[in-house]
């Protein structure tokens, strides 16, 4: 009666659940780290003092947060890193990211796009049907799309989203 131990459906769903919870505190110390390169002070830099709060709703405990601002002084530099990529049904993607290996990254992010049937962008070329607004990028021009291309982003959007250096994907694709 294999499958049927307590303990054993516990570990599992626990384990899932860490594993989420990790991915999203990495990715939230990452924003720390490179917002408090400018200025480790969160009473001067906004932008740091932001990613701060987005941590502490997450329950990110603070000794980490403490080690992700004087993280930012290391030797390892992290960097901002924007992907442009067309998805399926030519559907435009960018992608956020923060790393200390650009090069690593992209070829990692370019790897994922080719699995999904997507493909990288010459920079340039889907930044201009986007405009930020409030730190966000919105479509200036959304697509529809079909029903199967939309599971198709919606898959490759998770798959990004569960690689450690993304922090944002976001499409022109119609909701």
């Amino acid at each position: 009666m294999s499958g049927h131990n307590k303990w054993s459906q516990i570990k599992n769903q626990k384990g899932a659940a860490d594993k989420k919870r990790g991915l999203l505190f990495s990715k939230l110390l990452k924003a720390i780290a490179i917002a408090a390169k400018a200025d480790p002070n969160p009473q001067f830099n906004p932008r740091l003092r932001s990613a701060i709060d987005q941590a502490k709703k997450a329950n990110v405990p603070q000794d980490n947060i403490d080690r992700a601002v004087s993280k930012a002084s290391e030797e390892k530099p992290l960097e901002d890193v924007v992907v442009e990529a067309y998805g399926p049904e030519g559907v435009a993607l960018i992608i956020e990211g923060i790393t200390d290996n650009t090069n690593r990254t992209i070829a990692e992010v370019k790897h994922l796009l080719s699995e999904h049937n997507a493909k990288i962008a010459t920079p340039g070329s889907v930044l201009w049907s986007f405009e930020k607004k409030d730190g966000v990028w919105q479509a200036k021009f959304p697509q529809a799309i079909s029903d199967t291309a939309k599971a198709q982003i919606a898959e490759l959007v998770e798959a990004l989203n569960d690689h450690d250096d993304v922090q944002l994907v976001t499409t022109n694709a119609a909701a």
